[in-house]
């Protein structure tokens, strides 16, 4: 028994701490090209405006998370929602990593972008563009960090097929997609439109 606890320590002792999520602070103002499957448009995002969610989501871009993500919650005159990894890994770490909440300083005007959230101090990885001026959407704390600059056309032709998600609508299911990232969507929600590559303009 002594061994076998022994063996147990040195295993536990060998394995590779988890890796932390970077924290890096972003520049007073940025901007990031998403190139996707209907075309590139371009964000700007200002610190000032949320300095925890523009943070957030200056690491997010830098470390490639974005890239080959579905836009999987399109609701037409309402928004589009993505940030849910591919590979269940990699959403894993930055899931058990929520930060803080922003004041909400400005609000959900068409084309601005802000982070999703499931109640206080829960944001991730999740975003959303609006579509229309969604400002009933401040007094719940949803706080915008940056707007559409440029290809808010193409914000416009990302596919609604699915609409909702489920199980109050009939795209994917959320929980399915933490678990099983791209293969689940490639499966069974073949047409929803993605994010080729994310990139931070210098």
């Amino acid at each position: 028994m002594i061994r076998i606890l022994a063996f147990v320590v040195a295993l536990i002792c060998a394995a590779p701490a988890l890796a932390q999520v970077p924290t890096e602070q972003a520049p007073a103002s940025y901007k990031v090209k998403f190139d996707t499957s209907k075309g590139v448009f371009v964000l700007q995002v200002t610190r000032a405006w949320a300095p925890l969610g523009a943070d957030r989501f200056y690491n997010l871009v830098k470390s490639g998370f974005y890239d080959n993500v579905r836009f999987f919650r399109v609701i037409s005159g309402f928004m589009v929602q993505f940030g849910i990894s591919g590979d269940p890994a990699v959403m894993a770490g930055w899931r058990d990593a929520p930060i803080k909440d922003d004041p909400v300083t400005q609000s959900n005007k068409r084309g601005t972008i802000t982070f999703a959230m499931a109640g206080p101090n829960t944001r991730t990885t999740q975003v959303f563009i609006s579509f229309a001026d969604n400002d009933r959407l401040d007094a719940s704390g949803f706080s915008p960090f940056g707007r559409v600059l440029s290809g808010m056309d193409v914000v416009d032709k990302l596919n609604p097929e699915y609409g909702e998600g489920a199980p109050r609508g009939r795209g994917p299911d959320q929980s399915r997609m933490q678990r099983e990232g791209n293969a689940y969507l490639t499966k069974e929600f073949q047409r929803l439109d993605f994010v080729k590559k994310a990139t931070i303009e210098r």
